[in-house]
């Protein structure tokens, strides 16, 4: 469905964003690898799928690293067809005893990466007519949740993002949309299961029971490959006229 296409996927070396891109290559999409970490392994998976992949470590922090990643994906591949905004951070304190820096951080890597990549991909696929850009946001792009004042402002962002990039271009085959997942059982989710077991004394089972039992009516981590499922469907005929919505995939955690 996708053969000759060439997505872009940020902090894609590992969780949700090598599902994502794993999903998109079984599609027959060429793939850009993106993020910190182990890199060969990742390209080995993807490559092993059968299609061309390649990486680019830009800090996602990073406005210039940015421009060069997306310049990069261009010249390699001719222009980048799918973009799926995903790298992300995560800092838990009250806002009062937020550090400013984590602040900015969490608001580079989570929100303006997502528009930098966005607004350096569009031309092209404007230029095309076809083009789908997925932001990776957060069931915490919909509600919020103490302690996590960054975190959550980001994702408002990015949904809000989203809506307007897709109004923008209702009228060409460019669209965009946002995933918000609820747990999902990422490195990122493995260190608050680790701190909530340490904390309370609890097996790492039991933790992930409690933090799932908090939130989480289906009690059950929704995957990295559902994720790439619901991104699939998004690059896919069916999905040609689904613009600017905020998809959670969360168990129902929004429904209560």
């Amino acid at each position: 469905m996708l053969a000759n296409k060439t997505a872009l996927v940020t902090g894609s070396t590992s969780g949700i964003g090598l599902g994502i891109a794993k999903a998109l290559a079984r599609q027959g999409a060429n793939i850009v690898l993106n993020g910190f970490g182990d890199a060969e392994g990742p390209q080995a998976e993807i490559a092993a799928l059968g299609v061309q992949v390649a990486y680019h470590g830009a800090d996602m922090s990073k406005p210039s690293d940015i421009e060069d990643m997306m310049k990069f994906a261009a010249d390699r591949f001719g222009r980048v067809d799918i973009l799926v905004n995903n790298a992300g951070i995560q800092h838990v304190a009250r806002v009062e005893d937020f550090p400013v820096e984590r602040w900015d951080a969490v608001i580079a890597i989570n929100l303006s990466s997502a528009f930098h990549a966005t607004r350096l991909a569009l031309p092209a696929m404007r230029a095309a007519n076809w083009g789908r850009i997925i932001n990776v946001a957060s069931v915490h792009g919909l509600v919020a949740s103490a302690e996590k004042s960054a975190y959550v402002a980001a994702k408002h962002g990015v949904v809000g993002l989203t809506k307007v990039t897709a109004l923008e271009n209702a009228t060409t085959g460019v669209t965009c949309n946002a995933i918000c997942p609820g747990w999902v059982l990422t490195p990122l989710v493995q260190k608050q299961v680790d701190a909530k077991a340490a904390a309370l004394g609890l097996s790492n089972e039991d933790a992930k029971k409690q933090l799932l039992g908090e939130k989480e009516p289906s009690m059950q981590f929704t995957t990295p490959e559902e994720l790439g499922e619901l991104a699939v469907f998004f690059c896919s005929p069916a999905g040609a006229n689904v613009r600017g919505v905020a998809w959670n995939m969360d168990g129902g955690w929004v429904a209560q």
